[in-house]
């Protein structure tokens, strides 16, 4: 069976010995959010990786919290901590499909001669990517390292560095200086990412992080939150804001309709990209 639980012919191990241990983990993740469980030996054959692999890699993933081990397998962590979320090498790697196609709809968002905010967020990152492939005239601010040389690399856009302090097991900027200077600048489009979004507010694992994202969404005239469908439901440990109080939510078509319902009866402007049939593996 494939991650979407449709049959699929068995390869040999090697056929994805060029897949990274990151890209494993976050299919294995992705798996698991689908089916909740799954065994050793149907990871090993969806992965096509041998099961000595797959059983390091439920180890690492128990360790870190992010799954319960079970005989021969493996759950999905049952009860999320308010403050629990991926490493950042995982994070960028897990709903890729999702992403790529959030991506293509915010890259539409923008026009030359415009300044811009990219938030430390994998879905923001993938957001620069397109946005880049694209040669407008930009202004871009961020508060992430990787983002900002992504975009550094693209002539068109004058890129600037928000400054701080480096979040530990990441490329993101917190704090002082960075906060101060977002309090004084005013931009045009800014890209914000979510840890959570549920009952129309959206949450996040850090008090440092959630006023970094406050300060942007302040700073711009038009705040464009960037989320795939599963950061709905569940809380994180702080709010951030409400989501009245951006201009649009753009996310994946694997959205349940009752919450499409939900955030329109709000009158949240909501809009759903349309992702890729193929299975990730």
């Amino acid at each position: 069976m494939n991650f979407r639980g449709e049959r699929m012919t068995e390869r040999p191990y090697s056929a994805r010995v060029d897949i990274l241990p990151a890209q494993r983990r976050a299919l294995i993740l992705e798996r698991l959010r689908i089916q909740n469980a799954a065994s050793i030996q149907d990871l090993a054959a969806a992965l096509g990786a041998s099961p000595s692999t797959v059983r390091r890699d439920l180890d690492y993933l128990t360790e870190r919290g992010y799954i319960e081990r079970t005989h021969g397998g493996a759950l999905i962590q049952s009860a999320p901590m308010t403050r629990f979320e991926p490493e950042a090498s995982i994070a960028a790697e897990t709903a890729r499909a999702q992403k790529s196609a959030i991506a293509q709809i915010a890259a539409q968002r923008l026009s030359r001669g415009q300044s811009v905010l990219f938030d430390a967020s994998s879905t923001v990152r993938e957001a620069a990517r397109v946005i880049c492939a694209l040669n407008l005239s930009l202004t871009a601010v961020t508060n992430d390292i990787a983002c900002a040389l992504l975009l550094s690399n693209t002539a068109s856009i004058h890129t600037i560095v928000t400054g701080g302090a480096i979040r530990p097991g990441s490329t993101t900027l917190l704090g002082s200086p960075g906060q101060d200077f977002l309090g004084g600048i005013h931009v045009d489009v800014a890209f914000i990412g979510v840890h959570t979004v549920s009952g129309g507010i959206f949450t996040e694992t850090s008090l440092e992080v959630a006023a970094m994202k406050k300060r942007m969404i302040g700073a711009a005239r038009k705040a464009i939150v960037l989320a795939d469908s599963r950061k709905f439901g569940g809380q994180s440990f702080c709010e951030i804001c409400a989501a009245g109080d951006v201009a649009e939510i753009i996310t994946d078509d694997e959205l349940p309709e009752s919450v499409r319902r939900e955030y329109d009866a709000m009158g949240i402007t909501l809009t759903i990209a349309a992702t890729s049939e193929e299975s990730p593996v």
